[in-house]
């Protein structure tokens, strides 16, 4: 599974890096649960007066949704006879 990270400023300046965000094909189920998660991760994270500068989005979606969402969404793909 591929992850992409984000970094930005929020509203006070600060620089802020959001790591472990899920890489979806356009074709799978989860997408728009991820994206809408996603967009309410950042919009929390811009708007936080805190001074955490790394945040995991991994470690927020196994609070926000169901664990069997969460394992579909993560799924590793087992690789046939180690190759």
């Amino acid at each position: 599974m591929l992850f992409k990270s984000l970094e930005f400023k929020r509203k006070d300046g600060q620089k802020v890096k959001v790591l472990e965000i899920p890489v979806l094909e356009e074709d799978n189920n989860y997408r728009f649960i991820v994206d809408v998660r996603l967009q309410t991760f950042l919009t929390a994270v811009y708007n936080k007066p805190d001074k955490k500068m790394v945040y995991s989005f991994r470690d927020y979606l196994k609070k926000a949704v169901k664990w069997h969402d969460y394992e579909a969404i993560f799924q590793s793909d087992i690789l046939k006879h180690n190759a």
